[in-house]
């Protein structure tokens, strides 16, 4: 039952499992959506979706698939024509839909070509044919809980609209992070070690070591496990960069407020990296480049933030750069490499669509930095392969 919704799902490349497929199988088997496609929306949301994320996704799946419940293309024109200006204004204020007969899909599709082929008339109002306004479940601006639209506008909270309505576009993967996203994002950037002085209990040490000292309690203590990572973040500032500064900025402040690196430090850049990092994004500020290479340790995870489209003399060419002050024999694609063989974890994560990578200069980075959309699942993507070994 459904195989093509499963399909449906499969194709909008939402992750559903035969296992999970078969459990929703079984809850139907057991009448657990109570043939009801509002009921049949939640129960198969709840039991194939992983995460929020997909959420969208699968309203766009649903309303795909099941749209095709309303009725077919092909019914006769005379029918159509009966659903138009309902005559009757008939208001069902003390009518509970919960009391009718609910049919399941299979019995709605039979019965509704049955009535197709014996109906001759017009019918508003009523309870059994394909009508207006009334607690038949074919026809439209009536009040059954199931059914098959014919015509009309959809209403009611139904299945379909729920779906349509796509409430939770803003729990997709592919949509620009907030703070509190990237911070959580970021916290899996740990490689945790033993270091500082020795103010953890060993509990294990000590039940051994007081069992052998006659139950006279015999303290042990060790070294607290704590992240050894080290982060320097890059962001490339001002001309293309200018749309995406706001999601720079929420990337910068969710790295400068969390608390669990070893090390952080940040720099910025405009389109390339010459001799000179800045410290402030008006750029007064710098470091040379060449000595902070030459002063951070390999073990330095790097994220360099940027759209990597330039001109390509800015990259290829010495004195590439057209800003006096970033003016340099050395080409860009030169400090670029001399940052991807001095530091072990390098990626790169681009605010632009993936649509506009297709760069002379786009392609060139990414043969030197593994580039990620700079999106909730790139930057996931990205910090797994930071702390990869």
């Amino acid at each position: 039952m459904f195989i093509q919704f499963f399909y449906t799902l499969r194709h909008r490349k939402i992750p559903v499992s035969i296992t999970e497929w078969i459990v929703l199988m079984e809850a139907l088997s057991k009448g657990c959506a109570l043939n009801s496609l509002n009921n049949f929306y939640y129960l198969a949301r709840s039991i194939l979706i992983k995460s929020e994320s997909w959420y969208d996704e699968y309203d766009i799946a649903f309303q795909e698939y099941f749209k095709g419940i309303e009725a077919p293309s092909e019914i006769r024109d005379e029918v159509m024509r009966w659903l138009q200006d309902p005559s009757i204004q008939k208001v069902f204020s003390n009518m509970d839909p919960e009391t009718l007969d609910k049919l399941s899909i299979e019995e709605l599709m039979k019965e509704f070509e049955k009535r197709l082929k014996e109906q001759n008339e017009k019918h508003d109002g009523g309870s059994h044919w394909i009508g207006t306004r009334g607690t038949s479940p074919f026809g439209h601006s009536g009040v059954h809980p199931t059914g098959i639209r014919v015509g009309g506008k959809p209403g009611g909270s139904r299945a379909i609209k729920i779906a349509g309505e796509r409430r939770f576009k803003n729990l997709r993967s592919d949509i620009t992070l907030d703070i509190r996203q990237i911070e959580l994002a970021l916290k899996s950037l740990r490689v945790l070690g033993r270091i500082g002085p020795e103010d953890e209990l060993d509990l294990d040490r000590t039940i051994d070591a007081t069992a052998k000292n006659a139950g006279d309690i015999d303290l042990i203590w060790k070294k607290s496990r704590k992240n050894m990572v080290k982060l320097l973040l890059l962001i490339d500032i001002g001309g293309s960069m200018d749309e995406y500064a706001s999601l720079c900025s929420r990337i910068f402040s969710a790295a400068h407020s969390a608390t669990h690196f070893k090390d952080f430090q940040y720099y910025y850049f405009h389109n390339c990296v010459y001799n000179r990092l800045y410290t402030d994004v008006e750029r007064n500020n710098w470091v040379n480049t060449d000595n902070l290479l030459k002063n951070l340790d390999s073990e330095y995870r790097v994220v360099i933030i940027g759209d990597a489209r330039m001109a390509n003399s800015e990259l290829m060419s010495p004195y590439g750069s057209i800003y006096y002050d970033d003016y340099n024999e050395t080409p860009g694609i030169v400090w670029f490499e001399r940052i991807a063989n001095r530091f072990n974890h390098c990626v790169w994560l681009n605010p632009a669509d993936p649509y506009y990578w297709d760069h002379p200069t786009v392609n060139m980075v990414s043969r030197l930095f593994p580039i990620y959309e700079l999106t909730l699942e790139g930057l996931t993507e990205g910090l797994k392969k930071l702390i990869a070994k």
